[in-house]
């Protein structure tokens, strides 16, 4: 694994290992849930009461597979993991659940680990009946986590000073951008989903960093602060910072139950926009987020935005370990002067 794979930030996903999920009644009773030509509709399963999430730290590479990054709580480093599928199960209160199924490799290829990232909370207390194995929607549901995505009601600073909701923005809209001024919006994305577990949004309280307004993102959405001074010790003026590294319970929570209409935009380059009077960035396409683009748009990508990938912002990025504190959103909002 190249020394540059290990610097570009690392996606922390919550997963159990596969032998937790166990079938309980079905044609592959007692075992564990597994590779998608392996699976049997209608099989009913249950997770072990003594089941532990770990993290599994994961980095986008330029090609699949992924690797496993150097600080992961659990896995090889270096490791590469693979995406098989998405297996979907039905409770008996009727509500669906999507699990992706990652499977770490050795060195020789052979299958290491297979781990379970439930995109919503699994419970011991419940059964669950097998209702579907999709190996093309793992991708595309893979993808959707990452993406950075503000919600319904958003607004938006456009390139006149005027604030637009985000559902109301159109392609070849003109906004306002930190570094290139006014930009017109390329594609918009817009997506409806449950808001539980991984697509629950993060809610950052009016005035928490010097926001107008409440403002609700995805949990992956990162923040852009200018630090007048450094109380994080991040070593720069300039940071990111993911939404959901800053719950708190308090000035910043995680918003579970209902339904969250999300939306993408993509410009020419990945920018930093303004969102409820701060700064956050604009969707970024890369090795993860390609797949949750429509066909029509992936195929013409490098001509609708060629200069996409140069403008990456991730050298930014502040890792988890430093916003680990309650006080995280406090330091920043006094970091930058608020």
């Amino acid at each position: 694994m190249a020394l540059r794979d290990f610097q570009r930030p690392a996606q922390g996903l919550q997963v159990y290992r596969a032998e937790f999920l166990r079938v309980v009644n079905g044609a592959n009773l007692g075992d564990p849930l597994g590779f998608a030509e392996e699976l049997v509709h209608d099989d009913v399963y249950r997770l072990s009461p003594v089941a532990g999430a770990t993290q599994l730290s994961v980095i986008a590479t330029a090609t699949p597979p992924f690797r496993i990054a150097q600080d992961s709580e659990t896995g090889t480093p270096g490791a590469d993991i693979h995406l098989d599928c998405c297996a979907t199960f039905m409770s008996g209160d009727g509500h669906t659940t999507e699990v992706l199924v990652l499977v770490e490799v050795d060195g020789q290829g052979d299958v290491a680990q297979v781990y379970l990232l439930p995109l919503a909370p699994l419970s011991a207390k419940h059964d669950y009946v097998l209702v579907g194995v999709s190996q093309k929607l793992a991708l595309q549901r893979f993808a959707q986590v990452a993406c950075v995505s503000f919600t319904g009601g958003t607004m938006i600073t456009m390139a006149n000073g005027a604030q637009r909701p985000v559902e109301e923005l159109e392609v070849g809209d003109r906004v306002l951008t930190r570094d290139d001024g006014p930009q017109e919006i390329r594609w918009i994305g817009h997506q409806t989903t449950r808001a539980v577990g991984a697509f629950a949004p993060i809610c950052i309280r009016e005035g928490t960093l010097n926001n107008t307004r409440d403002l609700v993102v995805s949990p992956d959405h990162r923040l852009f602060i200018y630090q007048r001074t450094d109380e994080l010790g991040a070593g720069r003026s300039e940071i990111l910072v993911r939404a959901r590294h800053l719950v708190n319970g308090d000035t910043v929570t995680r918003l579970n139950g209902g339904f969250v209409d999300y939306y993408q935009m993509l410009f020419d380059a990945h920018q930093i926009i303004y969102a409820e009077g701060i700064a956050a960035e604009s969707m970024l396409v890369d090795t993860r987020t390609r797949a949750a683009l429509p066909e029509e748009i992936g195929d013409k990508l490098a001509e609708l935005i060629p200069g996409h990938r140069k403008s990456d912002h991730r050298a930014l990025e502040v890792q988890e370990g430093l916003l680990a504190r309650p006080d995280a959103a406090a330091l920043l909002r006094k970091s930058s002067g608020g």
